[in-house]
């Protein structure tokens, strides 16, 4: 061992706190150092990247994700109503995204005569939505339909099926 090993020379250096090699305690922390000093550029960043905000009243105690959107929850399933057939019109819903209007017209043969089946697409790339509508020859084949194909499994998803909402609303009158 050389005469300049601080190690177990027993000399002090003066700085720190004096440690026993004996009594060393190993739930100490090690020293921490002081953070580094941020350029222009990143305090620059800094400054204009969005804050999280606190919550407020108007947000009734949201999250907020990293870019300041309010962080939605999941929301739980809802079950449809389930619609009276009072008419030949009816709500499939629950469809696969596969699904066809030929599917649907074979599906609902077995229920009786089919005039006619729309699947709801979207406007912009044409891709279904999920659910449409199937309008039978009468009401009573309409009714079949509803008992025999409401939560029946079609293309690996239980089908909702249940009478058309009509497109008439009672007026709203202020007076």
């Amino acid at each position: 061992m050389r005469p300049n090993d601080s190690r177990g020379s027993g000399r002090r250096s003066g700085r720190g706190p004096r440690r026993s090699s004996r009594s060393r305690d190993t739930s100490a922390r090690p020293p921490q150092t002081p953070p580094a000093k941020k350029t222009f550029w990143q305090k620059l960043v800094s400054f204009l990247r969005p804050r999280p905000s606190t919550p407020t009243a108007s947000t009734n105690g949201a999250q907020h994700t990293s870019n300041g959107s309010p962080r939605r929850e999941a929301r739980p399933g809802r079950k449809p109503e389930a619609v009276e057939v009072t008419s030949p019109k009816l709500y499939v819903g629950n469809l696969s995204y596969d699904a066809t209007e030929s599917d649907l017209c074979e599906l609902f043969k077995g229920a009786g005569a089919v005039r006619s089946a729309e699947i709801v697409t979207r406007k912009y790339d044409e891709k279904s939505k999920g659910f449409g509508f199937v309008t039978m020859a009468t009401i009573d084949e309409a009714r079949r339909a509803v008992t025999e194909l409401h939560d029946k499994e079609f293309m690996g998803r239980k089908l909702v099926v249940s009478g058309a909402k009509t497109g008439e609303r009672e007026p709203n009158y202020r007076g």
